[in-house]
């Protein structure tokens, strides 16, 4: 592998291009389907311990590669590198010693069938040519869930019962959603009919795999699932220093985070007594949850904000929204639902024919009863719709992603942060009103600092859970009592915890833009517009914040 690496060493953007071809989506093909890259479309990832030890030796090899290589001139050069060299390091981490492989069964349940989404989700061919890439993929995932059965060691027990939680839907998935993604595949044709049964053996392989490892996990993996999920402090440490080039030590981490979870308290109670002063904050906040569409209304009323949200974007001059074409919305996938409420599924930078962008949201099942749907509603109260609907739409995920089509650098197009991307959504959340979005409405307000409470109550849980500061337990309270949050988010936001550790990057990423905001306006004076800093911004792609200053600021000052 080093070899191979090594035979192009020092041609800058080569070795790059060598670096995504070679490692990045062969060894990543449900990525590469998503990311615009076709011709892996009939392959699957290799889930088995051999296939890990695999990926552990090619990353060790780029990783020497890239040290070797002559630092680049460019500035931009410079933070290409400094992108990959993350990006291997902190895969490095996972694969080495974090080893979510060995701990997390529904990383396979839930990963093959992620894998059968990226085929039928967007157009980018022809159904019948999709569907002979599906089947080809359909045909390795019982394998997959073999690996799994040699390959897990002793999971936290949460992470087991997720797997068993998630399972109903992946095998509903097979059963019902990716039979209709081919109805236009033809029986009456020779390569349709031929296609068909294929895929229904194939299909019926999959869903029998998927049952008998859920009765696996239930009856085996589960009474033995007694690990701890907890990535401790040095490893979180190294994710986040990895991932989103953040050193700051996790103790002054914590006291940031306290301290905007006050702030943010302080607002709240100050807000909520403009609606009624004479009661408690959390009582308004009880009232405002009331206010929340029907079951079968929530997708109508996100939709209802997108046209005002486009409008007000463009009047106030906030960022160049660079198309029109407004994301379709639809419900959360299946193997999705049980971690969150409402996620952004674009396409990626190099997809060439299907261009559709999808803002799910997750609904209520069916078979809830009436308290549990009720509670799960008022989670969508209106000023919640309207702040989820920035985060992910306007001027959040989707511009965001409009704006990485212009992105001229192939690392920035695929390798970036969480702290950048989800930052963005979230910062927008608050900025849209602090610039005047929902006419300085009290209960829009709450909804957004609602939104910020909870992403606070992330950044905090997230430390303090997996350096052995909070139990699980607590940490639902903390969610409850102190990011203002509903029983049902509360569990589902520990649940999500437990496996996202570092899901601070939420309040992270917010925080640093706002200080880059601050810093780039003494920079530029009086000639500074929001809108410039913010297509500046995201003419960067998506990395760490830290590249983003020194695009920005020309140096390398704290980022917090």
């Amino acid at each position: 592998m080093l070899t191979s690496v090594m035979a192009s060493f020092g041609h800058g953007e080569t070795l790059y291009d060598q670096f995504f071809d070679q490692y990045y989506f062969p060894l990543n093909p449900t990525t590469a389907t998503a990311s615009g890259i076709h011709k892996y479309d009939g392959k699957l990832e290799d889930y088995s311990r051999a296939g890990m030890e695999n990926r552990s030796a090619a990353l060790q090899s780029w990783l020497i590669a890239l040290n070797t290589m002559p630092e680049p001139q460019d500035a931009v050069g410079k933070a290409d590198r400094q992108l990959v060299l993350s990006y291997l390091r902190a895969s490095q981490l996972e694969v080495d010693t974090i080893r979510m492989w060995e701990r997390d069964p529904d990383h396979y349940s839930s990963g093959i069938t992620s894998s059968a989404f990226t085929i039928m989700s967007r157009t980018f061919a022809s159904p019948e040519d999709r569907l002979a890439s599906l089947i080809e993929r359909e045909k390795a995932m019982p394998k997959v869930l073999q690996d799994a059965r040699l390959n897990l060691k002793n999971p936290p027990k949460i992470y087991t019962e997720i797997a068993i939680a998630q399972m109903e839907g992946n095998i509903s998935f097979f059963e019902h959603d990716v039979p209709l993604a081919f109805n236009k595949v033809s029986a009456s044709k020779k390569r349709g009919a031929k296609l068909l049964d294929d895929f229904k053996q194939s299909n019926a392989a999959v869903m029998a795999a998927l049952r008998d490892y859920g009765q696996w996990l239930k009856s085996d993996l589960l009474p033995r699932s007694n690990g701890d999920f907890r990535l401790g402090a040095d490893n979180y440490a190294k994710k986040l220093l990895y991932e989103e080039m953040v050193d700051i030590p996790l103790d002054r981490l914590l006291e940031i985070g306290y301290a905007d979870l006050r702030a943010n308290q302080k607002k709240f109670a100050e807000v909520a007594g403009k609606i009624d002063a004479k009661k408690m904050p959390r009582e308004i906040l009880t009232q405002l949850e009331l206010d929340h569409p029907k079951a079968d209304g929530v997708l109508e009323a996100f939709r209802a904000t997108l046209d005002g949200l486009r409008q007000f974007i463009t009047e106030k001059k906030i960022v160049t929204i660079p198309s029109q074409v407004p994301p379709i919305l639809e419900e959360t996938p299946p193997f999705m639902r049980a971690l969150t409420f409402a996620s952004m599924d674009t396409p990626g930078p190099y997809e060439r024919q299907a261009k559709e962008a999808y803002f799910n949201v997750t609904l209520a099942e069916k078979d809830w009863s009436a308290e549990r749907v009720e509670d799960f509603l008022r989670g969508f109260h209106r000023g919640t719709i309207l702040s989820t609907a920035i985060h992910e739409a306007y001027p959040g995920h989707y511009v965001q992603f409009q704006w990485m089509q212009q992105v001229p650098s192939k690392v920035r197009k695929l390798l970036g942060a969480n702290s950048n991307a989800e930052g963005w959504a979230h910062y927008s959340e608050q900025m849209m009103l602090d610039e005047g979005y929902g006419g300085d409405d009290p209960k829009v307000r709450l909804g957004q600092l609602q939104d910020a409470l909870l992403r606070d109550a992330r950044y905090i849980i997230g430390i303090e859970m997996h350096t052995g500061k909070r139990s699980f337990d607590d940490a639902i309270t903390f969610f409850e009592k102190e990011g203002y949050q509903t029983h049902e988010t509360a569990v589902r936001e520990t649940k999500r915890g437990t496996s996202d550790a570092t899901y601070l990057y939420y309040t992270l990423g917010k925080l640093q833009i706002m200080k880059l905001r601050e810093d780039y306006r003494k920079l530029k004076g009086p000639a500074f517009t929001l809108e410039e800093f913010h297509n500046r911004f995201m003419q960067q792609g998506f990395p760490p914040i830290k590249i983003v200053r020194e695009a920005l600021l020309g140096d390398s000052s704290p980022t917090l």
